[in-house]
């Protein structure tokens, strides 16, 4: 097993405060005994009682944006300050309760196992439960549009649970605040990093309110691949070229 002492898990939060408690509940702490898990909060300009309920459930770290900016921006805050808190593997998960938090050290595995640099819950490779057909359509877009600029086979290209390790966490570039689901896959495995999806658990919230709208989420996602796709990037890991889920 590769050496990994500090494992910190993140959740982007949006007036999450009726799930939130929930999910951080959920996160193992003890699963391995020579890793300490630590957990962040990342406030995207919160109104409601997410600080709070975070707190009261565990939370060892909160950090707050003074003003909501975008999912993409709160997920770049929590890796920039995965990195500087000394994670040697950062996990992102959403704040909704939708992902599994008690499936994590499975989606850590194939770091730990030096397997892989950046791993991605699946939804698709596992079960899903709730999901509506125009979500799951939107999905099958924007993952296939993924497969095909990167010419390689993608299962869930907008999961909600990922995990980072310390190279990925330093090099990473999320370039626009929006959203980072697509545009970080794409940076991440055009610089070399490899990627791997493991198979979760689904389902959809029961509580709060989605606060994306697919006529903006389009609206502002294709530009960012765009971007993304036509700016150069330095290659920083070289790899044979394979599918790592195969």
């Amino acid at each position: 097993m590769k050496k990994v002492n500090k494992v910190i898990v993140f959740l982007p939060a949006y007036n999450e405060g009726d799930s939130i408690g929930e999910v951080i509940r959920k996160i193992p702490r003890d699963f391995h005994s020579a890793v300490d898990v630590e957990i962040m909060v990342i406030d995207d300009g919160c109104t409601d009682r997410t600080k709070e309920v975070s707190l009261a459930a565990g939370a060892d770290y909160y950090i707050s944006h003074t003003e909501n900016k975008g999912l993409g921006a709160a997920v770049r805050t929590g890796l920039e300050s995965c990195y500087l808190h000394g994670a040697d593997i950062a996990v992102m998960i959403d704040a909704d309760n939708e992902y599994p938090a008690d499936e994590i050290p499975k989606l850590i595995q194939p770091l730990l196992d030096d397997q892989a640099d950046y791993s991605m819950g699946s939804r698709f490779l596992g079960t899903i439960s709730g999901m509506k057909l125009h979500r799951r359509l939107g999905n099958y877009f924007f993952t296939l549009l993924q497969c095909l600029l990167l010419r390689r086979w993608i299962r869930d290209g907008q999961s909600g649970m990922r995990a980072f390790n310390r190279e990925t966490m330093r090099d990473f570039e999320i370039i626009h605040d929006y959203n980072y689901a697509q545009v970080l896959t794409l940076n991440l495995v055009r610089k070399g990093f490899r990627m791997i999806e493991v198979p979760i658990t689904y389902k959809v919230r029961t509580t709060g309110t989605s606060f994306i709208t697919f006529k903006k989420y389009l609206g502002n996602v294709i530009p960012g691949i765009w971007n993304e796709m036509r700016r150069p990037v330095r290659k920083i890991r070289e790899y044979p070229s394979y599918d790592t889920n195969e």
